[in-house]
């Protein structure tokens, strides 16, 4: 797996995945879709953010099959990784106004990708075409919700993670810059700040004055702090400036401005701003093609957080 590439993913079932597949069954789809992100985003902005980051989380594991929206004992959703996920009932909410409109037709894993879409486009990101036709996973286990990266693993475990799903080293980066806007929680980022690898000192690849911010904000593990310490509100390449002045909030995001497989990457990201807005989406086209089910692999639930009844 660790070898596989995007295009071995792409044969693994995205193939079978269409620009047109609601078309007939389901024609206002997209619409209902834009329409309760707009309304939800408006009245809950961190929402955007959250919507595409419930995303990453559900093609992390088993790949993009709607497995994290499963609410039951020892699922995804319970585990530890997925304590401050959110957007669920967005989902939910979503889900629930498809069913009035084409019951049974219209799956959770694909209401998933369309709302990470329309939440990039609603919080500045750019737009791209969404393929659909995946269906729902029937197994989610917490445990390998333990799997998703979440800001402190070194960058070889990041690069052999991304590869095992058919993501490239240029995606990695790219949909790393998702945290150009959102929150963390700053129990994230206690140990860069107190105790780095247990020497009870911060880490010293923190720029001293966003040190002295960061200790200000996040006195208490359960406050939250902006992912982007310059531009916290706007979807754009400040993400890259930001690594390059030792401005990374998680340890991971500071480490691709570190590791020489990445920096070049982050130096380009930085130096032409259009590039990183025009690579997003072609990364995120990519992430939602991840080990997709098709045909009868999977199922459409009805509810996205319950396997139907058998």
């Amino acid at each position: 797996m660790a070898g596989a590439t995007a295009l071995d993913m792409f044969e693994d079932g995205a193939e079978e995945l269409s620009f047109g597949y609601y078309a007939r069954t389901c024609p206002n789809m997209e619409v209902i879709v834009h329409k309760k992100i707009q309304d939800w985003i408006a009245r809950d902005p961190s929402l955007g953010p959250a919507i595409i980051r419930l995303h990453f989380h559900d093609c992390a594991v088993r790949g993009c099959d709607a497995s994290i929206l499963l609410n039951h004992a020892g699922s995804e959703r319970k585990a530890k990784e997925s304590e401050s996920l959110k957007g669920f009932n967005v989902i939910d909410d979503i889900k629930a106004e498809i069913e009035k409109k084409c019951p049974k037709t219209v799956s959770c894993a694909d209401i998933l990708t369309a709302a990470a879409r329309e939440a990039t486009v609603k919080i500045g990101g750019p737009f791209w075409e969404v393929p659909y036709g995946r269906k729902d996973g029937r197994v989610s286990l917490v445990s390998e919700a333990a799997f998703v990266p979440m800001g402190h693993e070194n960058m070889t475990y990041l690069i052999e993670f991304f590869q095992s799903k058919g993501l490239s080293l240029l995606d990695l980066v790219v949909l790393s810059g998702a945290h150009t806007i959102g929150r963390s929680t700053c129990s994230s980022i206690q140990d860069r700040l107190y105790n780095f690898k247990g020497t009870k000192k911060p880490d010293p690849s923190i720029e001293a004055h966003y040190l002295n911010f960061l200790k200000r904000k996040c006195r208490w593990a359960s406050e939250y702090v902006e992912l982007d310490g310059s531009t916290p509100k706007k979807f754009d390449s400040v993400y890259y400036n930001n690594l390059q002045r030792k401005m990374g909030l998680l340890s991971t995001d500071q480490l691709l401005n570190s590791d020489s497989r990445t920096s070049p990457i982050v130096s380009a990201l930085s130096a032409q701003p259009m590039l990183f807005y025009q690579q997003f989406s072609v990364s995120m086209t990519n992430l939602g093609n991840v080990q997709v089910l098709t045909g009868d692999e999977g199922e459409i639930r009805t509810k996205c957080s319950s396997l139907n009844h058998r």
